[in-house]
């Protein structure tokens, strides 16, 4: 999972970017809204942390409508030390699905970006994931295609392969599994036998196994 932070407090940003990055997370920061901007026209990101007064041609407040206007879904949290409930409103009004106030713990970041993903699920502006090894995702159809051909995948298949998608650059532990693909407990040694049934279908190396933490597929 890629994810983008526009913060110019510079100690403040490279808190977040090692705490996120220590998770399993991909990050890249951007100090003005100018940078950040393009470069969400430029590579693909899966979730945006904005701060609202920034350098720039635009506040945080107006890139994300900028952004919402052209069409881009992806989700988004306002991590600000405005307090006044016109800016929360506004915040809302624009398209974020969450709002964060200075000063906060790391924990409460982490436990809140988790939440706007599993609650967002594939918040994209793209119909079709490009994944490695040649395959794609067609998100509207739930179907996965190996150079252009479907691969044919179970209900639970398709679940699992969904929650790595989602959670791509990053491990999915079975926890993670039991929680979001069962919704219940679920024994660790079936999980395995699922994802290796799963992975038989599919190229080598295409899902890898991340010894002892789980299961993961790259960008």
């Amino acid at each position: 999972m890629k994810i983008l932070i526009l913060e110019d407090e510079t100690v403040l940003a490279l808190s977040m970017q090692e705490f996120l990055e220590e998770s399993g997370y991909s990050v890249k920061c951007f100090a003005s809204s100018d940078l950040a901007y393009d470069a969400i026209y430029e590579e693909s990101f899966d979730l945006l942390l904005l701060d609202v007064k920034v350098p720039g041609e635009y506040s945080g407040f107006e890139m994300l409508e900028r952004l919402r206007k052209d069409g881009k879904k992806i989700p988004a949290i306002f991590i600000t030390s405005l307090t006044d409930i016109d800016d929360l409103s506004r915040g809302y009004e624009c398209g974020a699905c969450d709002y964060i106030r200075k000063p906060f713990d790391l924990a409460e970041l982490k436990l809140r970006l988790e939440q706007v993903v599993k609650l967002q699920c594939f918040a994209t502006n793209e119909e079709i994931i490009e994944l490695p090894h040649g395959y794609t995702y067609d998100v509207t159809k739930m179907k996965l295609l190996f150079h252009g051909k479907g691969v044919a995948l179970g209900k639970t298949e398709t679940k699992i392969l969904e929650l790595l998608i989602r959670q791509r650059g990053a491990v999915v532990s079975c926890e993670m599994f039991w929680e979001e693909v069962w919704g219940e407990w679920v024994d660790s040694a079936n999980i395995r036998v699922q994802v290796g049934n799963l992975r038989k279908k599919l190229e080598k190396d295409f899902i890898k196994n991340v010894r002892g933490l789980g299961y993961s597929i790259d960008f």
